[in-house]
């Protein structure tokens, strides 16, 4: 909530320019007027003087939430945008999951002020996600474009719609702003920001902390993060700004277990690891390698097993009770993220008619999924790391000295770019080119550490050395050059725009250990069109229709993309895969009038060259996936949105969407020969009903808000054979406000609590966290967060 003292302007400020900013960061077609015509307290902006579907939360919607709610969260009521995470604050980053109109969070583009954040998907390999990328209370605004981003979004993603983040800019004044937050399951969250006003000759900055920290609401483990956001802004007056910012963050969660249908029937929603019970863990590890040894010497010796010797001898061959396999619970698992993103932006004047926005920008990652798993046990002699390290074929003698072993997947990136565009306007026309080139080095890495046989000696949350084996590791290269030309012409109550971009990514892979992919692959389009146009009718209505044409380049990385495979696998495609393109037309119309914003939209999108990946066995094994050019996608939908103030204090906001999403094509082996046949089915992850309400009260003392959120059923399986059930979700918050005078010590603070999944609704929340199959149960959903409470204090906002 926002308490009206201190910086509280300064919180408010942005948004009155928030698409503005949005543009100047990131490049559009059309100048985005609504902000000169929004009032300062509307918490969304529905987009009016754009050609394309596009929304903005303000700042003053994300402080309604409660503090560390990831933005994301905050921008999923509006229309076409389905949001999916198992925990309170949409930040448990195995699990969060966006999509736009049927396209996934990786096939979408992400950028915070202008920067590129890659597809923000969980083993992100050229970004990272926007939960670690800035402290949510820094944040200005949040742009949500569903159909087709700005041609100079800096994104080689962006095929179903982009999502900019603009951060605030440092206050004019001196000021402090904090909050403290404690909740469910031993929730607390800490910040603080110091605003340092203005220095003398233009200087200005921030400095901010914060600090999360939560148990998992079932199961045993807890999600820690730091972060820290500095930004130092040089206000050069008519001839612009040089601003440069230092974000770091260091996040390390533990995991939830997935879960199938079959886990949920035998033991709930509630199932989790058991990283409370090491002996259990020992135990169900000892018999599933009695069972997997036995089968294995069985179908070797034509079923018999004279001869065989247990590995375990007295751990028997049946679980223990409860247990219906070993992929039910296991003893821990974790991610943990550490990011270093840096950069400084020349936002210049160099004529009346000409100005500059330049970008240079650096990241680095470390990076780490941790699983202790049954599947690679310890061999002897590896016991903690320590010993000589041993192949892992040694193990086909069962010479195990734990059952348990410590598997890794690493991460490494170091990338660093710039993006430039220079607009020249002139009277009732503006035009504007642009580039963005980035050189990406990514490196990845499958390792195993040695466990004990008795208690346990490694933290999952902690980055791992000494491993006993390397399986793979490999470093992916990444070369991005991209450039756009837009222009936009206004002819009274008519404005034209229209343009292009172009790119070219090349990715090549080179094996350092292991047998996977050395390799090079292209993606290339030198001219993907866009043009639109807005007619204003008069009396705050417009209509508005747009064409856009978008690739998606091939990722580098050896767990997703054409280098997640053989090298006989690659060689296969490498010459005949095809980038993913889209083309999507959209047309709608918006109203403004007195506190009422309405907008309408409609759209078709043509979806061709899609790469289907096919997950192979529990993701605990880390089985290649299989990659095919798997035809095309065809989505056409309407989305409805309305914002009202009825009177000063009181608004309420509402959306519905729906979607059609389905694929024209059966997937085919190079023969030709059928091997699933989608063709028709509904694509998954794919609510094709989504419908969103809001109400919001403050009267600048008192204040509460109310969501609802509902979604129609979803598939897991390309061939729809299996699904989760629609929903809907309840959240609240209310909240008091001290005044400057008065209030004894609380004289400046707000107090507010707040309540997620206030009906305390039993449901599945992310599906596809292990990918999706064709048919069948899939161990790869993670139940939704139940009702929890959190309170509140604040100052300086």
């Amino acid at each position: 909530m926002i308490g009206w003292t201190g910086t509280a302007a300064a919180q408010v400020a942005p948004m009155a320019n928030a698409a503005a900013t949005a543009d100047q960061a990131q490049s559009s077609i059309v100048a985005d007027d609504s902000a000169a015509q929004q009032d300062a307290g509307d918490i969304v902006v529905l987009g009016f003087g754009e050609s394309r579907q596009v929304q903005t939360v303000s700042a003053i919607d994300m402080e309604r939430l409660t503090p560390g709610t990831s933005p994301l969260k905050a921008i999923a009521k509006l229309p076409g945008v389905n949001f999916q995470s198992a925990d309170a604050f949409g930040a448990y980053e195995w699990s969060t999951r966006i999509s736009l109109r049927g396209f996934n969070q990786n096939q979408l583009g992400f950028t915070l002020d202008g920067v590129p954040l890659g597809d923000m998907s969980y083993g992100n390999v050229n970004g990272l996600h926007i939960s670690r990328a800035i402290i949510s209370e820094n944040l200005a605004s949040t742009t949500v474009a569903q159909g087709a981003g700005a041609l100079g979004t800096a994104s080689t993603s962006n095929l179903g719609g982009t999502i900019q983040f603009v951060s605030r800019k440092p206050a004019d004044t001196l000021g402090i702003a904090a909050s403290g937050t404690y909740g469910s399951d031993n929730t607390w969250r800490g910040f603080a920001r110091l605003d340092t006003g203005d220095l003398g000759g233009g200087l200005k900055g921030y400095i901010s902390y914060g600090y999360l920290t939560t148990d998992k609401w079932k199961g045993f483990g807890a999600q820690r993060q730091h972060q820290v956001n500095a930004k130092l802004m040089e206000d050069l007056g008519e001839r612009g700004s040089i601003t440069a910012f230092v974000n770091y963050s260091d996040r390390r969660e533990n995991d939830y277990q997935d879960l199938s249908y079959d886990i949920i029937r035998r033991r709930g929603l509630n199932d989790d690891n058991i990283s409370d019970n090491y002996a259990l863990a020992l135990q169900i590890a000892r018999v599933y390698q009695n069972q997997a040894t036995l089968a294995a010497y069985q179908a070797a010796n034509k079923g018999s097993s004279v001869g065989y010797v247990a590995p375990w001898a007295g751990a028997g061959f049946t679980l223990p009770s409860g247990f219906g396999t070993v992929d039910d619970a296991y003893y821990d698992a974790a991610g943990l993220r550490r990011d270093w993103l840096a950069g400084v932006t020349f936002d210049g004047r160099l004529t009346d008619a000409l100005s500059i926005v330049s970008t240079t920008y650096y990241h680095h990652n470390k990076g780490q999924g941790s699983w202790i798993t049954p599947y690679s046990p310890t061999p002897a002699g590896a016991i903690g790391g320590n010993g000589q390290p041993l192949p892992l074929a040694s193990t086909a003698a069962y010479n195990f000295a734990s059952p348990l072993g410590f598997r890794t997947t690493e991460y490494g990136i170091d990338r660093g770019g710039n993006l430039t565009r220079l607009t020249l306007e002139t009277g009732a026309n503006r035009l504007e080119v642009g580039g963005w080139y980035e050189s990406n080095s990514f490196t990845q890495a499958r390792r195993f550490y040695g466990m004990s046989n008795a208690t346990p000696d490694r933290n999952a949350r902690d980055f791992q050395s000494n491993p006993y084996f390397t399986q793979w590791n490999g470093k992916y290269d990444t070369e991005t050059l991209q450039y756009f030309v837009a222009d936009t012409l206004k002819l009274g109550a008519l404005t034209l725009n229209g343009g292009w971009k172009g790119m070219r990514v090349k990715n090549q892979a080179n094996l350092l250990t292991g047998t996977l992919v050395n390799g090079k692959i292209k993606a290339e389009d030198w001219f993907l069109p866009q043009v639109g146009a807005v007619f204003a009718l008069g009396g705050g209505a417009e209509l508005f229709a747009s064409y856009t044409e978008n690739m998606r380049a091939f990722v580098s990385s050896a767990t997703t993309g054409p280098f997640a495979t053989t090298q006989s696998g690659f060689n296969a495609i490498a010459n005949t895969l095809k980038p993913e393109t889209s083309k999507t037309i959209e047309g709608g119309a918006r109203l403004r009038s007195g506190g009422l914003q309405l907008s309408a939209a409609g759209y078709y999108i043509d979806f061709s060259n899609r790469l289907l990946s096919f997950s192979n066995g529990a993701g605990i094994i880390g089985n290649p996936p299989t990659l095919n050019n798997a035809g095309s996608v065809h989505s056409y939908g309407a989305e409805v949105s309305a914002f009202y103030r009825i009177v000063r204090p009181l608004t309420i906001f509402a959306s519905y969407s729906y979607n059609k999403a389905t694929y024209e094509d059966d997937v085919r082996n190079a023969a030709g020969a059928v091997l699933t046949a989608t063709a028709g089915k509904t694509v998954v992850d794919t609510p094709e009903h989504m419908a969103k309400g809001e109400i919001v009260y403050d009267d600048g003392r008192f204040f509460a808000r109310g969501g609802v959120d509902y979604m129609s059923k979803r598939y897991f399986t390309y061939l729809n054979d299996q699904s989760v059930a629609g929903r809907a979700l309840v959240d609240a918050s209310i909240g008091y406000r001290f005044g400057e005078t008065g209030g004894g010590v609380l004289r400046g603070f707000a107090i507010e609590g707040s309540v997620t999944n206030l009906t305390d609704k039993k449901y599945i929340s992310t599906i596809g966290s292990n990918g999706y199959t064709a048919s069948g149960d899939n161990q790869t959903l993670l139940a939704g967060a139940p009702r929890q409470f959190f309170v509140t204090v604040r100052t300086g906002f």
